[in-house]
């Protein structure tokens, strides 16, 4: 079903696009491209435009949840935003070793 959420969003932005454009400029590409608003092959664009756009409606209701299993939805639902001042790793083992190394070298 990703897949066809994925082609129904695609055909949703190419009709928003022509929208701008037939209101910006008073020009219908997909009209431009398939002969005319009433052709065939235009109809079976705006037709399909219109369905992709039903079928988008499932993206506003979809949920993302932390326990969702699937790595498609939650790889971008719980991003880790890490920041100064996050957690920071503890040196303080290699740091008192590296303090024992430097005063048996001073020693000798």
């Amino acid at each position: 079903m990703r897949t066809v959420t994925r082609i129904a969003l695609v055909l949703v932005i190419i009709g928003a696009l022509n929208w701008g454009l037939i209101g910006l400029f008073q020009f219908d590409l997909v009209a431009t491209l398939f002969g005319g608003q009433d052709s065939i092959l235009s109809r079976i664009i705006y037709t399909l435009v219109g369905i992709s756009g039903i079928v988008s409606l499932g993206i506003l209701f979809e949920t993302h949840d932390a326990t969702d299993t699937d790595v498609e939805h939650t790889r971008f639902s719980n991003p880790n935003y890490g920041t100064e001042f996050g957690d920071e790793p503890d040196f303080t083992e290699q740091r008192d070793a590296a303090r024992r190394r430097s005063d048996d070298d001073t020693t000798l």
